[in-house]
C-alpha cells in the first residue's frame, strides 16, 4: 500500500490538529469575506475540556468548508488543511483500493452515494454532449434490474433514459441475451451514447455485475460508452475478500468508481466518495461559480470537511491490514449464517465474496422478520427476499438465536 497506513492515536490527532491550523480560524483570524464561521459555541460549547482528545468533533466545530475538487485545480485557501487530508483519504481510495495511478484520477467527498452516482452520469452525460454534440435522447444509461434507486433518480434529473437490465432470479446475474437485444432496439430508436452502470454490491442482494458483459455486447455493437462501477456497498469489502478483483482501475475500460464510506466504513453519513479518471470530471465545471477559488465541479457545492476528516480517521486507525482482517471476520460469519440455512433447506442468494444473504421469503415468518428487522425487497404481498447484512454489530450470537427461531418454525 502506498498511501494507506496505520497511525497511532497521538499520530492522527497531531495529523488533525496541523490540518485545522492550514484552515483559516474564525475564532482568531480576521476572516471578513466569507459566509460561514464556526459552530455556535452558545450551542456547541467549542471550549468543551473533550474536545482536545477529541480530533474530528474538533473539525466539526470549526466547521471548515471543502467546497470543490481538491484533486484538479486550486481550491479555496482558507480550508486548506482539511482539503489535504481529503486528498489523503482519496489516495488511499483510487489509489490503494482500486489500483488508479497517482495523480491520474479526480475525485470529492460528496454527501452520498446517489450524489456520487448522479455525479458519474452527469460528467458522462456532459461529455457526449460536449465532445460529440450528443442530444438527450441519443444518450441512455444501462443499469440492472438490481441497480439503486439513485440511477433512475439521476435518469430522471438529467433526462435521459434508463434502459433496465433484466437478471436473472436466483444467481441476480445480468441477462447477457437481453442485455444485447436492448442494446440493439435502443440504437433502432436513435440511441448512439451509453453510460453502463455495473454494481458492486447491490443494495438488495450484494450482487457483483460482471462489467464485461456491458464492455463486450457494447463493443459488439460499435458504440460510444462509459462505464461506471457503483461500489457504494462492496467498495469497502469486495476489494478485500476478492484478492483477484479486476474491478477496478487497471482496467482501462473502467472511467469512475463510487464507494460509501457511511456503510461498511462506519463513517458519519454524508460520505460517499466519487473518483473518476483524469480529463473527465471538467465536464462539470460550473464557470459561473466565479467567486469560487478554482469555481467547483460537484454537484453539492459546498460540503463538509469535518466528514473527510470522519473517513481519514477510520482508514488510518485500521490501516489496509487491519481493515482486511475486519472484513474476513464478517465473511467469516456470514459463511456461519449460509451453513445453518443450508443445514435448514433454505434458499437464499450470497455473492460469496459479499457480506449480505437474501433469503426466499417464504422461507420466513413474519414474526421473525420483524422481530430481526430483516429488510424485504418489497413493502407489499409480493415481496419474494428478505435480506440480512452481516455488519459489525451482527454477532454470532444474534445469528444463533435467529437460526433457532427459524429452525423451530420449520420443524413445527
Amino acid at each position: 500500500m502506498q498511501f494507506w497506513k496505520k497511525l497511532t492515536q497521538e499520530e492522527r490527532k497531531q495529523k488533525i490538529q496541523s490540518a485545522l491550523k492550514g484552515n483559516v480560524n474564525f475564532s482568531k483570524d480576521a476572516s471578513l469575506g466569507y459566509p460561514a464561521s464556526k459552530l455556535d459555541g452558545r450551542v456547541f460549547y467549542d471550549d468543551a475540556p473533550f474536545l482536545k482528545d477529541a480530533p474530528t468533533l474538533q473539525t466539526y466545530v470549526a466547521n471548515p468548508n471543502n467546497i470543490g475538487c481538491h484533486t484538479f485545480g486550486t481550491s479555496e485557501k482558507a480550508f486548506f488543511g482539511t482539503q489535504e487530508i481529503e486528498r489523503e483519504v482519496l489516495n488511499v481510495i483510487a489509489v490503494d483500493i482500486f489500483k488508479a495511478k497517482e495523480n491520474e484520477f479526480d475525485g470529492y467527498i460528496a454527501p452520498g452515494g446517489t450524489e456520487a452516482n448522479i455525479q458519474a452520469i452527469w460528467v458522462f452525460r456532459n461529455e457526449f454532449m460536449h465532445n460529440f454534440n450528443a442530444k438527450l435522447d441519443e444518450i441512455a444509461i444501462l443499469a440492472s434490474e438490481d441497480t439503486h434507486y439513485s440511477i433512475p433518480k439521476a435518469s430522471n434529473l438529467l433526462q435521459i433514459d434508463w434502459l433496465k437490465i433484466p437478471v436473472g432470479f436466483e444467481n441476480r446475474e445480468i441477462d447477457v441475451n437481453a442485455l444485447d437485444n436492448i442494446i440493439s432496439e435502443a440504437k433502432n430508436k436513435g440511441k448512439k451514447y451509453f453510460i453502463a452502470v455495473s454494481n458492486m454490491g447491490t443494495t438488495m442482494f450484494g450482487s457483483v455485475d460482471n462489467p464485461d458483459d456491458y464492455i463486450s455486447v457494447l463493443e459488439q455493437h460499435n458504440v460510444t460508452y462509459r462505464l461506471h462501477i457503483d461500489g457504494a456497498y462492496g467498495g469497502f469489502v469486495y476489494p478485500f475478500s476478492n484478492q483477484k478483483s479486476f474491478i477496478n482501475f487497471s482496467n482501462p475500460k473502467i472511467s469512475s468508481i463510487t464507494i460509501d464510506a457511511h456503510k461498511m466504513l462506519q463513517a458519519p453519513y454524508g460520505t460517499g466518495i466519487f473518483v473518476c479518471r483524469k480529463g473527465l470530471i471538467e465536464n462539470v465545471l460550473t464557470k459561473e461559480a466565479e467567486y469560487v477559488e478554482g469555481m467547483d465541479l460537484t454537484l453539492c457545492g459546498s460540503r463538509s470537511g469535518a466528514n473527510a476528516v470522519a473517513v481519514w480517521m477510520i482508514l488510518f486507525t485500521y490501516g489496509a491490514y487491519g481493515w482486511f482482517e475486519k472484513v474476513s471476520v464478517l465473511q467469516m460469519r456470514t459463511q456461519f449464517l449460509c451453513n445453518e440455512l443450508d443445514h435448514l433447506n433454505i434458499k437464499y442468494f450470497r455473492e460469496p465474496f459479499m457480506n449480505i444473504v437474501t433469503i426466499h421469503a417464504k422461507s420466513i415468518p413474519d414474526a421473525i422478520a420483524e422481530k430481526y428487522d430483516l429488510v424485504p425487497q418489497q413493502h407489499n404481498k409480493n415481496n419474494k427476499w428478505y435480506k440480512i447484512v452481516l455488519m459489525d454489530h451482527v454477532e454470532v450470537e444474534h445469528l444463533t438465536k435467529f437460526i433457532d427461531e427459524l429452525k423451530a418454525s420449520v420443524n413445527g
